[in-house]
């Protein structure tokens, strides 16, 4: 019980001291308020255009979810593709890296002619940088399959797509929630980064409050869209230890 008191007390006390010190430092002007607005003024913007950042939020939201849930169907499936088959991993996975190394804010532009101003270019955006963990984590996990039970189940003769559902998606689940936690958290940068073109949710709104020179708005747009990224990563957390806690030692199994 100590132990969980640490975990959840000593991170809230950090919390409110240094949201003190901020405050103190702010209020006294050690600190530039263009640069860092007192946090009692991030506070009263998340209240007082409360409608505004939330109908935003609500956007954004949206967008993650289908970007984020296209990258882990369409990111699973092409790690399965490539699996199968030692000529498809050869010829197409160099490709697949395509998606990491592509810088977003570079071709938005792009994304915005293509699939015109608004949700659609933000999906995409959001797609393009959180496809890639989930592929390669994925493939990972079906390539690191322990090779005493491969050897099991060749000598009980099981077909591929038998050992594919009950060794190699079983064992790789481990390495796909790792890859869904870094998708998840790239999922809402690039529909951020997306949003700033495209012209809707929570990417606009700090835009427009930038070129307003509203610091404590723009903190307080970042403020709601940092809570989504956590609520997704909390929800795949979730996800992991429904799925692993009966057999993985990484969510505490005892077994």
């Amino acid at each position: 019980m100590n132990q969980k008191l640490k975990k959840i007390g000593l991170p809230i006390c950090a919390f409110v001291a240094m949201i003190t010190l901020w405050e103190f430092a702010a209020r006294i002007k050690w600190i530039n308020p263009f640069i860092l607005p007192e946090p009692s003024q991030i506070l009263n913007s998340l209240i007082q255009d409360k409608v505004e950042l939330w109908s935003a939020l609500g956007v954004t939201a949206f967008s993650v979810t289908i970007s984020f849930g296209l990258s882990v169907v369409l990111g699973i499936s092409t790690a399965i593709l490539l699996f199968t088959s030692e000529t498809v991993l050869y010829a197409f996975y160099p490709y697949t890296i395509f998606f990491q190394t592509v810088p977003i804010i570079a071709i938005a532009p792009l994304l915005v002619i293509w699939f015109g101003y608004g949700i659609p270019a933000v999906v995409a955006s959001g797609f393009i940088v959180s496809v890639f963990p989930v592929i390669a984590s994925t493939l990972t996990g079906l390539l690191s399959a322990d090779p005493a039970l491969k050897d099991l189940f060749r000598l009980y003769g099981a077909t591929r797509m038998q050992a594919l559902v009950k060794l190699y998606l079983p064992g790789s689940l481990p390495f796909v929630m790792n890859g869904l936690r870094i998708s998840g958290g790239l999922a809402v940068i690039g529909a951020i980064v997306g949003e700033f073109l495209g012209g809707v949710g929570i990417g606009s709104i700090i835009d427009v409050a930038r070129a307003q020179q509203r610091i404590d708005k723009v903190f307080a747009a970042v403020l709601l869209a940092s809570g989504l990224g956590l609520l997704l990563i909390k929800l795949i957390d979730l996800t992991s230890y429904v799925l692993l806690k009966n057999w993985h030692p990484s969510e505490g199994s005892e077994e």
